[in-house]
């Protein structure tokens, strides 16, 4: 496995894999890449050349996780890359995947009993993502910066590894199911392709984005609540 670099092109790294445009995406960095290396792009952004490889790599392949090294960096940074994610679900994705769903369904079958059930489906997955979103804007991530701003050891004490929550990975892998197994009737199948791959690529950034979440923030504010109880 030949991990993504910081010499590398990262219109290179993008052609090779188009997925990766809403990470990069998170950074402040749009299309349009020329021919800079990661390394002089992430200088013209004044960004960490190697939390953004981290990052990249980490969804580039599945098999790369570097748990060490991710607890190496800043909180605050890890907690504005999420931060970033979360609002890259709320004003782009989802309603990217809405409004696909819902011109799929509207050019399919009206008998296909399958459809309504799939856009349910849908709604429970969008309500329990967009209330975890709006609770860590006003719960979860105001805690930790105030914990931060009372925290004064360069020091934190490395707690479990947390389990990580799949509800809405399980939630997209029913939608898919649903549409591949349960599908019928008359429906535009450019339009099915387009929601699929929509459904894919979010699965996908939800499960990367879970492992940053649950394996390396996680523990870490459960180091810095310990921490700060004891001193």
């Amino acid at each position: 496995m030949a991990l993504i670099n910081q010499e590398l092109i990262l219109s290179d790294v993008i052609i090779d894999e188009p997925s990766l445009i809403p990470v990069i995406n998170r950074f402040g960095i749009r299309l349009g890449l020329g021919d800079k290396t990661i390394k002089e792009i992430c200088e013209e952004k004044s960004l960490d050349p190697d939390f953004f490889t981290s990052i990249i790599n980490t969804f580039r392949y599945d098999d790369y996780f570097p748990e060490t090294k991710f607890r190496s960096f800043n909180i605050g940074q890890v907690m504005d890359y999420l931060t970033k994610t979360d609002n890259s679900y709320e004003r782009f994705l989802i309603p990217n995947i809405e409004s696909h769903l819902n011109f799929f369904i509207e050019r399919s079958d009206p008998s296909n009993a399958s459809l309504s059930v799939i856009r349910k489906f849908f709604s429970v997955f969008k309500k329990e993502l967009i209330e975890r979103i709006h609770s860590d804007k006003k719960e979860f991530f105001p805690s930790i910066k105030a914990m931060l701003e009372n925290y004064n050891s360069d020091e934190l004490y490395i707690g479990s590894v947390f389990e990580e929550n799949e509800s809405m990975e399980e939630k997209l892998r029913d939608i898919k199911n649903l549409i591949i197994i349960h599908l019928n009737g008359e429906y535009d199948q450019n339009l099915c392709y387009a929601v699929l791959v929509s459904i894919c690529n979010l699965e996908k950034d939800i499960h990367q984005n879970n492992r940053i979440r649950n394996r390396i923030l996680m523990p870490l504010v459960e180091a810095l609540k310990k921490n700060s109880t004891n001193q």
